[in-house]
């Protein structure tokens, strides 16, 4: 697995496993879209009784949430269906329901998976990491700064926010007309579906549903891309030795989640595999996955151990693996 030639073999292996079932992504939208708009419906109509019970069903609400994500993304790598146009309209579509603009996610996640554990291509669709070495060439207040990112309470607290409100409602630079005017779309009918649902519903009825679920799902979300990438032995390497197929099974994370979990995130915990055949569906990843002894017996990262990752802040060019502030001097 370790060289091109064996990976162009196994991918012919498993191109069976790689092609979109319509089926499939029809009961998938069906089975994530419509729990979501029933619970959004609920925790809205039990605000009329208590507060908590809204709260507490804008947690699975924020899980569907995740899941609706999931599809988006796939419709990103236009793997979802087999047509492009179908790809680009659920995607449109489920970019409206997670707040992400379709055209401009779709061009910056292409280049995470472009570059992806490439240290001489770092800064696009991934979460800022620096080395040990950079980090102690910085002066204090830039120091203080990537602290402050890289800070659990800002990373997962703010960060949310970050993106739903400020990041993903404008155009990064260089953006090309199709990605530009994506962008004005998703925010001119956000725009339009919240102005209506503030009118009919009530402002704070809807920011308190609405907001508690982006919320959730964002954090979650962060997390979920978080640890897919940020764990100890990890693959960095600079331009000259970097490799695409180590890249993705030593640099993306087997994270093993219970059934349910594993369920709601949209099989995402295969991330190596992910990595491996963006092609593939979500549903299809778990049977990609076991289709090699190779891949079925990568180590897993399961819950606990994830937790682990917010330790880390550093890539130690010299040990290759991440480490924490403590493990450097200045």
């Amino acid at each position: 697995m370790k060289s091109l030639q064996e990976f162009t073999r196994w991918k012919k292996d498993v191109a069976s496993h790689c092609k979109a079932d319509l089926r499939k992504s029809i009961w998938q939208l069906i089975n994530s879209i419509v729990p979501f708009i029933l619970l959004w419906g609920l925790a809205y109509a039990s605000l009329g009784i208590s507060i908590w019970i809204a709260l507490a069903l804008a947690i699975p609400a924020a899980g569907f949430l995740i899941r609706i994500f999931i599809i988006f993304h796939d419709c990103c790598h236009q793997s979802f269906f087999k047509e492009k146009k179908a790809n680009e309209i659920i995607g449109t579509i489920t970019g409206i329901f997670t707040f992400f603009p379709f055209g401009q996610w779709k061009n910056e996640h292409s280049v995470h998976h472009a570059t992806s554990g490439n240290l001489s291509r770092r800064g696009t669709g991934d979460i800022w990491t620096l080395t040990t070495k950079e980090y102690a060439a910085l002066p204090p207040w830039k120091r203080l700064g990537y602290r402050l990112y890289r800070n659990p309470l800002v990373m997962f607290g703010l960060g949310p926010v970050f993106l739903f409100m400020i990041e993903y409602r404008m155009n990064r630079k260089g953006a090309k007309r199709k990605e530009r005017i994506s962008t004005y779309f998703t925010n001119a009918i956000l725009a339009g579906l919240m102005g209506l649902l503030c009118w009919t519903l009530g402002w704070k009825e809807v920011l308190l549903v609405q907001g508690s679920i982006l919320y959730l799902s964002g954090a979650a979300g962060i997390w979920l891309f978080y640890v897919q990438h940020q764990f100890e032995d990890t693959y960095y390497e600079h331009a000259d030795e970097w490799d695409y197929v180590s890249a993705a099974i030593q640099g993306s994370s087997y994270y093993k989640l219970p059934r349910l979990l594993q369920w709601m995130t949209g099989n995402i915990g295969f991330h190596h595999i992910h990595h491996l055949v963006p092609q593939a569906p979500n549903y299809h990843l778990q049977r990609i996955h076991e289709s090699s002894a190779a891949l079925k017996n990568v180590p897993a990262i399961g819950f606990r151990l994830s937790l682990q990752a917010l330790r880390y802040r550093l890539w130690d060019e010299e040990s290759k693996r991440f480490v924490g502030l403590r493990a450097i001097k200045l």
